[in-house]
């Protein structure tokens, strides 16, 4: 189903008391809904917000939820947490366990293009007059059981669990907004818990060390639901590990007690792809090809397949080779997606330190070309020593440019920033055309421009780049 490309960005970061939020009786239309959803407090576009239960925290969801009726109590679910890779392994997970024949919710964000793609239901993303109808719900809801006035993610995680529940799925996989303790989707109570790879991220949020950050991953634990883990750092396993032991819950790691293995390899039909196997008492996945870019998407797919192999443990009938072919199926907006060949163009959204780092040697691994031009935008709250230090191994011409984002960083800062840490010299144009115009104006056939950061720059990068190439 394709996708509508409606901008839904948020530029009023005023704290929720001093807004004016419409009626739940004005939202008729998508747009209405966008406009609605807008006009909420929305985390993910305000720079250090504080980390305390009056932003985050639980409470108004699972009131919103209680007068709803609880609609996430009615189908399986499985939840996924950790820095990097959340998304793509999630998309694994509900791809795999949707070829069995269930009907597979799925919850994911941030957007890119639209906002419908977080809110999907076997790979179909939810349809305008339902995503209307559901926001519309929850708003309502809100009023009259007077829960006071939800965030954006909120109202978007009420609405995606009324709208599973409405079309009767029998499994979700949900991918945590941030952190996980104190995120909105730690409502519910899974059948499992995938940690995809810890770093730094969102330090003003969840600590400056790792030791902090993983706390707050860990902070979706259940007892007794099996969790599962990509290999982390030592400080990072032990805090997981102690987590999992202190609530009761068995842990383990995916390439850990298996037998494990994984190879680059070339074919005419698959281009420069990974092959993983992975095998178990219970489950045999053999020569599985990686449907997504990277390293980093391999010890993905190797936790989505540790993952589906625990979910047979706990009920779920899935069979081995029909898991496989369901991976085939999978594709992800913004993660090392080419959207120009003339000139070669490719975008992806890495937006802290060890993203960065996959990407650059991702690329290094599946795309050749002779020179590599980085077009690179982040937000200001980022880890930007970590990020430019990344970028210089793989860069051989950096040039930054601003987001679309209230958050974004000065160009200018970042690329000074940048000449003191290398010592290499960058240049900067202002937003994304005036960079896109540096980029090409010397390049040749073979070389290749990386555009990346931000998802805000990776998606405007989509709209204007992939339509001036087409």
């Amino acid at each position: 189903m394709p996708l509508q490309m409606t901008k839904t960005t948020v530029r009023n970061t005023k704290t929720a008391s001093s807004r004016t939020v419409p009626s739940a009786d004005s939202i008729r239309t998508f747009r209405s809904a966008v406009n609605y959803l807008n006009s909420l407090v929305n985390y993910e576009r305000v720079p250090h917000a504080k980390y305390t239960l009056g932003n985050f925290g639980l409470a108004r969801c699972t009131r919103l939820l209680a007068a709803l009726g609880n609609p996430h109590r009615s189908f399986k679910s499985i939840h996924i947490a950790g820095t990097k890779g959340k998304g793509s392994t999630a998309s694994m997970v509900a791809a795999m366990v949707r070829s069995t024949g269930q009907k597979v919710g799925l919850y994911t964000s941030p957007h890119v293009l639209d906002i419908r793609e977080r809110i999907a239901i076997n790979g179909t993303v939810i349809p305008e007059s339902a995503f209307a109808r559901a926001v519309a719900s929850v708003a309502a809801i809100a009023t009259k059981a007077k829960v006071p006035t939800p965030t954006y993610f909120e109202v978007l995680t009420a609405a995606a669990f009324s709208y599973f529940h409405a079309n009767d799925v029998d499994v979700a996989v949900v991918e945590v907004g941030m952190g996980g303790r104190l995120d909105s989707t730690n409502v519910i109570t899974p059948e499992l818990v995938g940690i995809t790879s810890i770093s730094v991220d969102h330090t003003a949020q969840l600590g400056k060390d790792l030791k902090s950050i993983a706390k707050e991953k860990a902070g979706i634990f259940k007892k007794g639901v099996p969790i599962v883990s990509a290999p982390q750092p030592p400080a990072v396993r032990t805090v997981l590990e102690e987590a999992a032991e202190a609530i009761g819950a068995p842990i383990r790691f995916s390439t850990e007690s298996v037998d494990f293995s994984y190879r680059f390899e070339f074919s005419r039909s698959a281009g420069r792809h990974a092959r993983i196997c992975l095998t178990t008492p219970t489950s045999r996945f053999e020569h599985v090809r990686v449907p997504l870019l990277g390293a980093h998407q391999a010890a993905n797919c190797a936790l989505a397949l540790n993952l589906i192999d625990a979910a047979k443990t706990r009920g779920f009938d899935i069979d081995d080779q029909s898991a496989m072919d369901g991976l085939n199926q999978v594709s992800l907006l913004g993660r090392m997606q080419l959207i120009s060949e003339e000139p070669n163009i490719i975008v992806d959204g890495a937006h802290n330190a060890a993203s960065i780092d996959a990407l650059m040697r991702g690329v290094g691994q599946h795309v050749p070309y002779d020179s590599m031009i980085v077009v690179f935008g982040c937000q200001k709250d980022k880890d930007i020593p970590g990020m430019l230090a990344r970028l210089q191994i793989g860069a051989d011409k950096m040039i930054f440019t601003g987001t679309s984002s209230p958050r974004s960083a000065d160009p200018y800062e970042l690329a000074a920033q940048y000449t003191e840490l290398s010592g290499k010299m960058a240049q900067v144009g202002k937003r994304l055309p005036d960079a896109m115009a540096i980029a090409t104006s010397a390049i040749t056939h073979e070389d290749l421009i990386c555009v990346t950061g931000s998802f805000y720059l990776v998606a405007e990068g989509i709209r204007k780049l992939s339509k001036a190439s087409s």
